[in-house]
């Protein structure tokens, strides 16, 4: 019997057994507000996984060879991932906003032979590939959305050429499931971005917790994460996939139109990451927010201070969920656990909060999060091409998650900043989720984001806490009506009011990067910020 925590060979199971249920339906928000959509079967995933093998074998690609996906959420990306499991080859999923310095950098770190990309990632994948004469090949998905193939370079290739080839099916090279599938970048908050080498067993472990996280077999998922973070493509595609779920997919995230998506397509649930939490509680009061199909949401991150007026605004419940893409992962089911937790180990593994000497923090002290597998044996996390940081990252078989955290006296975790982010003022920590509730609701406030950076009198460990807000209609917008509201609700001292207009915010994942958000943006001269300094 084939092994089913090969990826190819789960899709081939399901199709033998299940081969016309429209397992992934990708949504596409178009220019005039329509939706329009495109499925997957497994029929058709194992057939277009067979074309991708086809051309990856053409492009002489061998088995423990990588090659890169650049692009949204199309049905492609999923084709690319049987495909490359199909040729034993290795995939790294690349954020398609990734350019210049940085997309050469992952590329060929990761040792890529090719690129699959998106039409409107072309310039940047080709800008990059410039000065990698390793990149043999690059396939180029026609989105619509962009530009006519450039003649002057002999690598590229249609991907329509590759989709509507004849099929010969072949055999899975996978000889076992602990060969690497796939390479995720960390965040690379703290410099280049680091490389994990992610094995067949740990796409099925984290694809296998569904009933774990309140999924039934008549729900409809619906995520609109990027499959290149490891939360969209392990916990929401890989737990549809196996547990044979009708999963509904938006080519990116939008908060505006979440809703009206659930609502056409009867979707039952969804996960949000932390940033996305606010943002959509931050959308103006609507008189149908309540009227939805959703029962829950798989949150990574919700504020505790907005958990119940979201839940009760949305009339869904809320599912925290904790873990990343190195491992590690907890629960908080609905009405189980307290407010604002991010949950308890499953009976696999076991957690601590530890202190710098490595000693077990006292109930309500501040100190690294860590894990150990139930069995004893030692965790791993292999970061390509990296050791040291392999080492440390699991030194003496304990996983250190790098957030600090701490634990009630009932053994419910908490998490309360990355390691080295946490925002203290004058010795106290601040309630960063109470002041972006206060300005999320404001009627004015499209959007908030509140983060540290350090503090400008100097005192060591110290942070101003910054306040970068998206107006709703910049020209109308009055700060000095905002900074009364927040006093009269926060009663906090505004010292300093620094104005800038801003769209957006560069989110999905703004708010695991304050740092870098703070260096990179809040200076651009493209947000208005407010600088919070508390007695």
């Amino acid at each position: 019997m084939k092994d089913l925590r090969i990826f190819s060979n789960l899709i081939e199971d399901k199709k033998n057994s299940n081969p016309n249920l429209d397992v992934l339906t990708f949504v596409n928000v178009l220019p005039c507000g329509d939706l329009e959509h495109e499925t997957r079967t497994y029929r058709e995933l194992w057939e277009q996984g067979q074309r991708v093998f086809a051309g990856l074998k053409n492009e002489n690609m061998a088995p423990g060879e990588s090659f890169a996906i650049v692009m949204q959420n199309h049905p492609e990306f999923v084709d690319c991932m049987v495909g490359s499991s199909l040729a034993a080859t290795v995939f790294v999923p690349i954020d398609p906003r990734t350019s210049g310095e940085r997309l050469e950098y992952m590329l060929s770190w990761a040792d890529c032979q090719g690129v699959v990309c998106a039409d409107y990632c072309l310039n940047n994948v080709l800008a990059a590939c410039k000065k990698l004469p390793q990149i043999r090949w690059i396939w180029v998905m026609h989105s619509g959305e962009l530009m006519k193939m450039p003649g002057n370079d002999p690598r590229l290739k249609k991907w329509s050429d590759i989709a509507h080839a004849a099929i010969n099916e072949s055999e899975g090279r996978v000889q076992s499931a602990d060969e690497t599938m796939q390479m995720l970048y960390t965040s690379g908050t703290t410099g280049d971005p680091k490389a994990i080498r992610a094995p067949y067993t740990r796409y099925d472990t984290v694809a296998s917790i569904g009933p774990m996280i309140g999924l039934r077999e008549n729900d409809r998922p619906y995520t609109g994460l990027s499959f290149t973070h490891a939360n969209a493509q392990l916990i929401s595609l890989g737990n549809i996939l196996k547990m044979g779920l009708r999963g509904v997919i938006s080519r990116k995230f939008t908060k505006s139109r979440l809703w009206d998506i659930c609502r056409a397509y009867s979707c039952t649930t969804f996960n949000l990451l932390g940033g996305m939490t606010t943002a959509i509680y931050s959308e103006p009061v609507r008189p149908n927010d309540a009227n939805n199909p959703v029962r829950f949401i798989l949150s990574a991150g919700m504020p505790g201070a907005i958990w119940k007026d979201f839940s009760k605004r949305f009339d869904v419940e809320l599912f925290e969920f904790y873990g990343a893409a190195e491992g590690g992962m907890m629960f908080n089911p609905p009405g189980v656990g307290p407010i604002g937790s991010i949950g308890k180990p499953p009976a696999s593994l076991t957690a601590r909060i530890i202190d710098e000497q490595g000693n077990s923090c006292a109930p309500g002290e501040r100190g690294e999060i860590v894990f150990e597998a139930a069995s004893g044996e030692p965790l791993a996390v292999e970061y390509y091409k990296n050791p040291e940081a392999s080492k440390k990252k699991t030194s003496d078989g304990v996983l250190y998650m790098g957030d600090i955290g701490h634990q009630d006296e009932d053994g419910w975790y908490y998490f309360d900043s990355r390691k080295g982010d946490e925002i203290r003022r004058n010795g106290e920590f601040v309630d960063i989720a109470k002041i972006e509730k206060t300005i999320a609701e404001f009627d004015d406030v499209e959007d908030v984001f509140v983060y540290g950076i350090p503090s400008l009198n100097g005192a060591p460990g110290e942070k101003d806490v910054i306040a970068a807000v998206v107006p709703v209609e910049a020209r109308l917008f009055d700060p000095d009506v905002l900074v009364k509201h927040c006093r009269e609700v926060l009663g906090a001292t505004i010292y300093r009011v620094i104005y800038r207009s801003c769209r957006r915010f560069p989110k999905p994942h703004l708010k695991s990067h304050s740092h870098v958000f703070a260096t990179n943006f809040l200076w651009s001269k493209k947000t208005m910020s407010m600088t919070w300094l508390r007695k």
